[in-house]
């Protein structure tokens, strides 16, 4: 426990987006949160240590960091976004970090970037889906599916557990809720007017094997 506490506060020093956008839903993932889901994939599940990772939309690499932290043998940041790229490599050189491989692309694309299955599990906290980019989640949901043979770990809106299950059962997936959570949205974008914004969130398990 006393390691893994040292490591959840080095998590807390990964530096957050320095231009966001909020065309992306570009928002920080809470360090604290962040630390406590990975420590809860690798301890229930062991699907981090001496594992391939795929991180899809990184960001400035919270998730891909606290992977390493966690014995990953590699990780793989997908990111579309130039400025983020820059903030997560960055992130990257100040953590002395040399088993991430950063790519930026556009995951929602076609591409003949990795083969099928070539990842052993993949970890993402995508886009939730607002009116101009309804839907997004879901296809990182199926991309994130495609890339990995193991399991992925997502974070959605809890109201769209249903129809999340619903799809991903009749698709022959499991799917457990392994948290329920309140998402802190700060106040970053002028359109927002409240200083903070809670929003429930699931964190999910999707995988092949209901084990």
């Amino acid at each position: 426990w006393k390691q893994w506490y040292q490591r959840r506060v080095r998590v807390e020093d990964v530096d957050r987006f320095s231009n966001p956008k909020i065309s992306l839903e570009q928002y920080p993932t809470d360090p604290h949160l962040a630390a406590n889901v990975l420590y809860t994939i690798q301890s229930g599940y062991g699907d981090i240590e001496g594992r391939s990772i795929v991180e899809l939309g990184a960001g400035c690499g919270i998730l891909s960091i606290g992977c390493v932290m966690l014995g990953a043998e590699h990780v793989t940041a997908l990111e579309v976004d130039g400025d983020a790229v820059e903030d997560l490599t960055e992130n990257l050189s100040e953590f002395e970090i040399e088993n991430v491989d950063v790519v930026q692309c556009d995951i929602t694309s076609p591409s003949s970037l990795f083969r099928e299955h070539c990842f052993d599990t993949a970890i993402m906290n995508p886009p939730f889906g607002t009116k101009n980019n309804e839907g997004i989640d879901m296809e990182f949901l199926d991309r994130a599916l495609c890339l990995c043979r193991g399991a992925v770990y997502s974070f959605h809106k809890t109201s769209t557990r249903d129809f999340i299950t619903r799809r991903m059962e009749g698709m022959g997936y499991h799917v457990a809720v392994l948290a329920e959570m309140k998402f802190s949205i700060p106040q970053m974008y002028k359109m927002h007017r409240q200083r903070e914004v809670l929003v429930a969130v699931d964190f999910i398990r999707v995988s092949r094997d209901p084990t």
